[in-house]
């Protein structure tokens, strides 16, 4: 009965002419027990039951862990041992609608209601007379990262391909498993490489096995990573993504008293912390991390007194400091103390937004320091309970009262991880050498994301993974992979001369978004580049257009730059009301569809505002690869100077 709403939400045409099937052919699989003598049999035993019941497809639907009730009953679904032998669906990027505004015009109920995710796993008569390839290689992957899961990802999705030895090793297991929406998440600011109903469509728990712990060692003679220095993990091939972490930050241990200042103390920052962390200290990582620290304050900051330092100057200090605010901390006991930069870029890039910002910070009471670096704790032991911070500046230092202490000024690869690393003898040049085939110096393990560098060899040290979308490193790690399992034969062709000294350049789209101070609603979607200050960006000669409409103080800003060949490149919106972030990242890289029903729409007067404009029904056309054919004129209008002042 709901094989529209399948149909819509997942790609089950990669497997089968939809229209050449009847709605009773498909088939709802509940439950699949046989005996483990006969498992063996069991694409038979699935043939019969297709041809027996008169069905030419079967679904099974596997819910995430956190979903109770009908759906995760056993009475419901019973984990079915037909599994192995079906293959998982690809889920479908939904639009999102503006139903209301649609009216008659808005997709069907069945298509368009709410229901909970799943991953989709299918069976059909085809596929039972084939047989994937089965690939008994051990794979290990050690962090769940970005990177780590749009790998395994790639594997599990692969159609003929069967991956029966997959692990991760991760800290705190898989992501995704507490509640859509929930609060603690908006620590940290969003890459939106993946959402909760990205996880549960994925449902990696039944393709992966998981071994919590830390990596603290690995052999490579013997090939095994050890776990949390007792577990023994063998691995043919080993992947590593642990990306790159915040540190506990250790202060200079400059004497206050001594009035010293920043340029006396720089040369021992920033480093490492090596003793015991205090108990109201964090560096928040990852969700874990993010609902740990939201239940300490709750239980022993939200209803007492004292100050809350917020320490550094990435953008989730930001995040960080309207959770704190959204928790009912007043303001007034925030302090947010911010070090010298190390360039010249601001996390934020765009002097308006900092504007609307800082004005946020003021209007909340919250204190804000600059160019402040970390001198003692508890004046200068070292303590189980930070109750005070002391810092030097430019010109004198200043301490601060302290309950609870968020670091954010320090991010690298965490020490175990780099002792490992070292250990094991493969190249380390502040992050972990590899190629651009993502091979370290041992052949067996293979690397991604911002633990990793460039060889020197390039001479692209300003460029890594960190650079690029997480998501699309995955995946081509993943695909550089694929070639040592699959045993379809492919063309060969040698590439051009020269090339294997370059690095490849990625072309998915960077995304920051998050809630800032003053309830803004914040996304930033930009192209992969070496960051550069906006105003010296847009001197450039080759810049292109920048359309901008809307205040950011307003909270109704957004800004779309369209670079030389009328390609969106760079998407900022900035704003109190929510809005639907996955159409947006779909205007990135879009080029004569978008352009041409904005140039139509400008010169009819009906674009006064771009956030408003994308919200309204007949932007929609933008998704259906529906275009208005126009006359160049039009065109040459919307590239004159008067845009500018829109």
């Amino acid at each position: 009965q709901d094989i529209e709403y399948i149909r819509s939400h997942y790609n089950i045409e990669d497997f089968i002419h939809f229209n050449h099937h009847q709605q009773e052919e498909h088939g709802h699989l509940y439950h699949f027990v046989l005996n483990p003598i006969f498992r063996h049999y069991t694409k038979h035993f699935l043939k019969e039951i297709l041809r027996l019941a008169h069905k030419s497809s079967l679904y099974y639907p596997i819910y995430p862990q956190y979903v109770r009730g009908k759906f995760q009953n056993p009475c419901a679904h019973s984990l079915t041992s037909a599994l192995h032998y079906m293959v998982p669906v690809r889920p479908r990027r939904q639009i999102v609608y503006p139903l209301e505004e649609l009216g008659i015009n808005a997709p069907s109920e069945q298509v368009s209601k709410d229901q909970l995710s799943y991953s989709l796993n299918h069976i059909n008569r085809k596929l039972v007379l084939e047989s994937k390839a089965s690939i008994n290689t051990r794979i290990v992957v050690v962090g769940a990262s970005d990177v780590g899961v749009s790998f395994l990802e790639t594997l599990i999705f692969c159609p003929h391909l069967k991956f029966n030895n997959l692990t991760l090793i991760s800290i705190h297991g898989l992501p995704g498993k507490d509640l859509p929406g929930s609060k603690h998440r908006r620590f940290l600011i969003n890459s939106h490489c993946f959402n909760d109903e990205d996880y549960a469509q994925m449902s990696l728990c039944s393709w992966v096995n998981v071994v919590v712990g830390k990596m603290t060692g690995i052999n490579r003679a013997a090939k095994y990573v050890v776990v949390s220095k007792e577990k023994k993990v063998p691995y043919d091939y080993l992947v590593l993504c642990t990306g790159q972490k915040y540190q506990v930050l250790s202060p200079t241990g400059a004497d206050i008293s001594e009035l010293p200042t920043n340029r006396e103390v720089i040369s021992k920052w920033p480093q490492r912390y090596t003793g015991k962390v205090p108990s109201n200290h964090f560096t928040l990582s990852d969700d874990q991390d993010c609902l740990k620290a939201m239940q300490w304050l709750k239980e022993n900051v939200v209803n007492s007194e004292g100050n809350i330092i917020v320490y550094g100057n990435t953008i989730d200090i930001y995040t960080t400091v309207e959770t704190l605010l959204s928790l009912g901390i007043d303001g007034s006991r925030i302090h947010l103390v911010q070090p010298p930069l190390s360039s010249n870029v601001t996390c934020l890039n765009n002097n308006e937004i900092e504007s609307a910002v800082q004005e946020a910070l003021s209007k909340a009471g919250v204190s804000v320091y600059y160019d402040s670096i970390l001198a003692q704790w508890n004046e200068g032991d070292d303590p189980d309970l930070i109750t005070c911070a002391a810092f030097t500046t430019n010109t004198k230092p200043f301490k601060l009262q302290c309950s609870a202490f968020f670091s954010f000024a320090y991010r690298t690869v965490d020490y175990e991880t780099f002792k490992a690393i070292n250990d094991a003898c493969l190249v380390f040049d502040g992050r972990l050498v590899i190629d651009t085939e993502f091979r370290t110096n041992d052949a067996s393990i293979r690397a991604a994301g911002p633990l990793t560098k460039y060889s020197r060899s390039y001479y692209v040290d300003e460029w890594t993974h960190s650079n690029f979308n997480s998501k699309e490193i995955g995946f081509e790690l993943a695909a550089s992979m694929l070639n040592l399992f699959d045993p379809t034969p492919k063309p060969f062709s040698k590439p051009p001369e020269g090339t294997d000294r370059l690095i490849p350049m990625y072309k998915g789209c960077k995304i920051k978004g998050g809630v800032l101070p003053g309830g803004y609603n914040y996304l930033h979607i930009s192209k992969p580049e070496i960051p550069m200050r906006l105003d010296l960006e847009l001197a450039l000669c080759d810049h292109g257009m920048e359309i901008i409409t809307g205040e950011a103080r307003r909270g109704n800003y957004f800004r779309m730059h369209m670079n030389k060949y009328s390609t969106v490149d760079s998407i900022t919106c900035f704003s109190k009301e929510p809005f639907p972030v996955s159409n947006y990242i779909c205007l990135y890289g879009q080029h004569e569809r978008l352009l041409n029903d904005l140039y139509y729409r400008w010169n009819e007067g009906q674009i006064t505002d771009l956030y408003s404009y994308f919200r309204e029904p007949w932007s929609m056309a933008i998704y259906h690869d529906r275009f208005i054919d126009l006359k160049k004129e039009l065109r040459q209008i919307l590239m004159s100077e008067q845009v500018r002042k829109m």
